[in-house]
Protein backbone atom coordinates (compact mmCIF):
# COMPACT_ATOMS: atom_id res chain seq x y z
CA UNK A 1 0.00 0.00 0.00
CA UNK A 2 1.23 3.34 -1.08
CA UNK A 3 1.30 5.61 2.52
CA UNK A 4 -0.37 8.86 1.65
CA UNK A 5 -0.08 11.67 3.64
CA UNK A 6 -2.84 14.58 3.39
CA UNK A 7 -2.23 17.96 3.69
CA UNK A 8 -4.92 21.00 3.14
CA UNK A 9 -6.07 23.98 5.55
CA UNK A 10 -9.82 23.05 4.88
CA UNK A 11 -11.44 20.34 6.36
CA UNK A 12 -13.83 19.92 3.89
CA UNK A 13 -11.05 19.34 1.23
CA UNK A 14 -9.24 16.92 3.59
CA UNK A 15 -12.79 14.78 4.18
CA UNK A 16 -13.38 15.32 0.23
CA UNK A 17 -9.74 13.82 -0.75
CA UNK A 18 -9.40 11.15 2.26
CA UNK A 19 -12.48 9.44 0.46
CA UNK A 20 -11.05 10.08 -3.25
CA UNK A 21 -8.25 7.91 -1.75
CA UNK A 22 -10.23 5.35 0.08
CA UNK A 23 -12.01 4.84 -3.31
CA UNK A 24 -8.55 3.84 -4.91
CA UNK A 25 -6.50 0.40 -4.81
CA UNK A 26 -3.01 0.43 -3.61
CA UNK A 27 -3.28 3.43 -1.28
CA UNK A 28 -4.32 4.65 2.17
CA UNK A 29 -4.26 7.57 4.41
CA UNK A 30 -2.21 7.09 7.10
CA UNK A 31 -1.92 11.02 7.95
CA UNK A 32 -3.66 14.08 8.01
CA UNK A 33 -2.13 18.02 8.61
CA UNK A 34 -3.80 21.31 8.07
CA UNK A 35 -0.37 23.23 8.16
CA UNK A 36 2.69 23.78 6.58
CA UNK A 37 4.26 23.13 10.02
CA UNK A 38 2.71 20.14 10.61
CA UNK A 39 3.42 18.73 7.56
CA UNK A 40 6.94 19.06 7.81
CA UNK A 41 6.61 17.59 11.41
CA UNK A 42 4.86 14.46 10.12
CA UNK A 43 6.85 13.60 7.42
CA UNK A 44 10.24 14.12 9.63
CA UNK A 45 9.02 12.22 12.85
CA UNK A 46 7.99 9.43 10.61
CA UNK A 47 10.73 7.38 9.38
CA UNK A 48 11.73 3.51 8.26
CA UNK A 49 8.83 1.25 7.60
CA UNK A 50 6.14 3.87 9.02
CA UNK A 51 7.57 6.50 6.64
CA UNK A 52 4.87 8.39 4.45
CA UNK A 53 5.46 7.71 0.61
CA UNK A 54 3.35 10.46 -1.05
CA UNK A 55 1.75 13.35 0.14
CA UNK A 56 -1.14 15.37 -1.25
CA UNK A 57 0.00 18.96 -0.80
CA UNK A 58 -1.70 22.27 -0.51
CA UNK A 59 -0.27 25.11 -1.76
CA UNK A 60 -2.07 27.97 0.28
CA UNK A 61 -1.99 27.43 4.26
CA UNK A 62 -2.20 30.17 7.15
CA UNK A 63 1.62 28.96 8.51
CA UNK A 64 3.20 28.71 5.17
CA UNK A 65 3.38 27.40 1.89
CA UNK A 66 3.29 24.10 -0.09
CA UNK A 67 6.60 25.02 -1.48
CA UNK A 68 8.03 26.27 2.30
CA UNK A 69 6.83 22.76 2.54
CA UNK A 70 8.93 21.19 0.41
CA UNK A 71 11.96 23.39 0.66
CA UNK A 72 12.36 22.24 4.17
CA UNK A 73 11.83 18.35 3.29
CA UNK A 74 14.53 18.37 0.34
CA UNK A 75 17.01 20.84 2.82
CA UNK A 76 16.30 17.61 5.42
CA UNK A 77 16.69 14.57 2.28
CA UNK A 78 13.26 13.36 2.62
CA UNK A 79 13.07 12.05 -0.59
CA UNK A 80 8.71 11.27 -0.25
CA UNK A 81 6.47 12.17 -3.26
CA UNK A 82 4.78 15.07 -3.33
CA UNK A 83 1.42 15.21 -5.83
CA UNK A 84 0.48 19.41 -5.10
CA UNK A 85 -3.89 20.04 -5.11
CA UNK A 86 -4.44 22.98 -5.34
CA UNK A 87 -6.17 26.42 -6.44
CA UNK A 88 -2.81 28.03 -7.06
CA UNK A 89 -2.63 28.25 -10.96
CA UNK A 90 0.41 31.29 -11.22
CA UNK A 91 2.83 29.76 -13.40
CA UNK A 92 5.57 31.09 -11.08
CA UNK A 93 4.50 28.68 -8.32
CA UNK A 94 4.04 25.88 -10.88
CA UNK A 95 8.01 26.39 -11.95
CA UNK A 96 9.09 26.08 -8.08
CA UNK A 97 6.95 23.18 -7.33
CA UNK A 98 8.31 21.50 -10.31
CA UNK A 99 11.93 22.35 -9.70
CA UNK A 100 11.40 20.58 -6.22
CA UNK A 101 10.25 17.57 -7.60
CA UNK A 102 6.39 17.55 -7.46
CA UNK A 103 5.61 14.24 -9.72
CA UNK A 104 1.93 15.99 -10.40
CA UNK A 105 -0.02 19.18 -9.84
CA UNK A 106 -3.68 19.14 -9.85
CA UNK A 107 -5.47 22.17 -9.79
CA UNK A 108 -8.81 22.11 -7.98
CA UNK A 109 -11.92 21.75 -8.27
CA UNK A 110 -11.61 18.57 -10.36
CA UNK A 111 -13.78 15.45 -10.20
CA UNK A 112 -12.96 12.04 -9.03
CA UNK A 113 -12.16 10.49 -12.98
CA UNK A 114 -9.38 13.13 -12.71
CA UNK A 115 -7.64 12.61 -9.64
CA UNK A 116 -7.99 8.81 -10.12
CA UNK A 117 -6.22 9.15 -13.01
CA UNK A 118 -3.47 11.13 -11.71
CA UNK A 119 -3.15 8.98 -8.94
CA UNK A 120 -3.20 5.70 -11.06
CA UNK A 121 -0.36 7.03 -12.97
CA UNK A 122 1.61 7.91 -9.92
CA UNK A 123 1.33 4.32 -9.05
CA UNK A 124 2.63 2.85 -12.31
CA UNK A 125 5.45 5.12 -12.11
CA UNK A 126 6.50 4.13 -8.80
CA UNK A 127 6.19 0.29 -9.78
CA UNK A 128 8.33 0.69 -12.61
CA UNK A 129 10.99 2.57 -10.50
CA UNK A 130 11.22 0.07 -7.98
CA UNK A 131 11.53 -2.57 -11.04
CA UNK A 132 14.12 -1.13 -13.12
CA UNK A 133 17.91 -1.55 -12.29
CA UNK A 134 21.02 -1.97 -13.38
CA UNK A 135 21.48 0.15 -17.07
CA UNK A 136 18.20 1.45 -18.00
CA UNK A 137 17.12 2.28 -21.71
CA UNK A 138 16.41 5.93 -22.15
CA UNK A 139 12.30 4.63 -21.96
CA UNK A 140 13.28 3.69 -18.64
CA UNK A 141 15.00 6.76 -17.90
CA UNK A 142 12.17 8.94 -19.04
CA UNK A 143 9.50 7.07 -16.02
CA UNK A 144 12.01 7.07 -13.46
CA UNK A 145 11.80 10.88 -14.35
CA UNK A 146 8.18 10.87 -14.47
CA UNK A 147 8.56 11.88 -18.14
CA UNK A 148 5.62 11.66 -21.08
CA UNK A 149 9.13 11.87 -23.68
CA UNK A 150 8.11 9.35 -26.55
CA UNK A 151 4.78 7.73 -25.14
CA UNK A 152 3.31 5.66 -27.89
CA UNK A 153 -0.02 7.18 -29.20
CA UNK A 154 -3.17 5.15 -27.51
CA UNK A 155 -5.96 3.71 -30.43
CA UNK A 156 -9.78 4.49 -29.33
CA UNK A 157 -11.02 2.55 -26.23
CA UNK A 158 -7.19 2.61 -24.82
CA UNK A 159 -6.21 3.95 -21.74
CA UNK A 160 -2.67 5.48 -20.87
CA UNK A 161 -3.37 4.50 -17.31
CA UNK A 162 -4.40 0.72 -18.09
CA UNK A 163 -1.16 0.80 -20.67
CA UNK A 164 0.98 1.39 -17.86
CA UNK A 165 -0.53 -0.91 -15.62
CA UNK A 166 0.13 -4.11 -18.13
CA UNK A 167 3.41 -2.74 -19.19
CA UNK A 168 4.35 -2.87 -16.06
CA UNK A 169 3.44 -6.12 -15.43
CA UNK A 170 5.31 -8.00 -18.19
CA UNK A 171 8.51 -5.96 -17.50
CA UNK A 172 8.54 -6.83 -13.64
CA UNK A 173 7.27 -10.31 -14.23
CA UNK A 174 8.77 -11.62 -17.26
CA UNK A 175 7.03 -13.68 -19.92
CA UNK A 176 3.56 -13.82 -19.04
CA UNK A 177 0.39 -14.62 -21.03
CA UNK A 178 -2.69 -12.57 -21.23
CA UNK A 179 -4.58 -14.77 -19.10
CA UNK A 180 -1.38 -14.45 -16.08
CA UNK A 181 -1.35 -11.02 -16.50
CA UNK A 182 -5.23 -10.57 -16.30
CA UNK A 183 -5.29 -12.68 -13.24
CA UNK A 184 -2.51 -10.55 -11.87
CA UNK A 185 -4.10 -7.02 -12.87
CA UNK A 186 -7.82 -7.99 -11.97
CA UNK A 187 -8.55 -7.37 -15.55
CA UNK A 188 -10.44 -8.85 -18.42
CA UNK A 189 -8.30 -11.62 -20.47
CA UNK A 190 -9.14 -9.55 -23.30
CA UNK A 191 -9.02 -6.07 -22.35
CA UNK A 192 -5.50 -7.13 -21.43
CA UNK A 193 -4.61 -8.68 -24.57
CA UNK A 194 -5.48 -5.53 -26.71
CA UNK A 195 -2.69 -3.90 -24.73
CA UNK A 196 0.11 -6.63 -25.17
CA UNK A 197 -1.16 -6.76 -28.58
CA UNK A 198 -0.67 -2.80 -28.90
CA UNK A 199 2.81 -3.21 -27.23
CA UNK A 200 3.77 -5.64 -29.42
CA UNK A 201 2.92 -3.67 -32.66
CA UNK A 202 4.90 -0.92 -30.94
CA UNK A 203 8.16 -3.15 -30.62
CA UNK A 204 8.14 -2.57 -26.44
CA UNK A 205 7.19 -6.29 -26.09
CA UNK A 206 7.87 -9.55 -28.41
CA UNK A 207 5.51 -12.21 -28.37
CA UNK A 208 6.39 -15.87 -28.66
CA UNK A 209 4.76 -19.45 -28.25
CA UNK A 210 4.80 -21.34 -25.44
CA UNK A 211 4.19 -24.91 -25.51
CA UNK A 212 2.45 -26.66 -22.27
CA UNK A 213 2.10 -30.31 -22.06
CA UNK A 214 -1.10 -30.72 -24.12
CA UNK A 215 -3.73 -28.42 -26.36
CA UNK A 216 -3.14 -25.13 -28.42
CA UNK A 217 0.34 -23.37 -27.70
CA UNK A 218 -0.35 -20.49 -25.55
CA UNK A 219 1.14 -16.63 -26.36
CA UNK A 220 3.55 -15.12 -24.06
CA UNK A 221 4.49 -11.26 -23.71
CA UNK A 222 8.23 -10.77 -22.90
CA UNK A 223 9.60 -7.05 -21.90
CA UNK A 224 11.88 -5.83 -24.57
CA UNK A 225 14.70 -4.11 -23.33
CA UNK A 226 16.28 -2.44 -26.27
CA UNK A 227 12.39 -0.45 -26.94
CA UNK A 228 13.02 2.95 -27.74
CA UNK A 229 9.10 4.04 -26.86
CA UNK A 230 8.26 5.09 -23.71
CA UNK A 231 5.15 3.62 -21.81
Amino acid sequence: MIRTLLVDDDALTLELHRDYVARLDGFEVVGECSGARAAVSAVLDRQGAEAFDLILLDITMPDGSGIDVLRALRARAASVDVIAVTGVRDAETVRQMAALGVFHYLVKPFPFAVFAERMEQYRSHREQARTTDGEATQAEIDALLGRSTGTISLPKGLSAASLDRVSTAVRATGPLSASEAAERLGMSRVAVRRYLEHLAAEGVVTRSARYGARGRPETEYRWNRGAAHGV
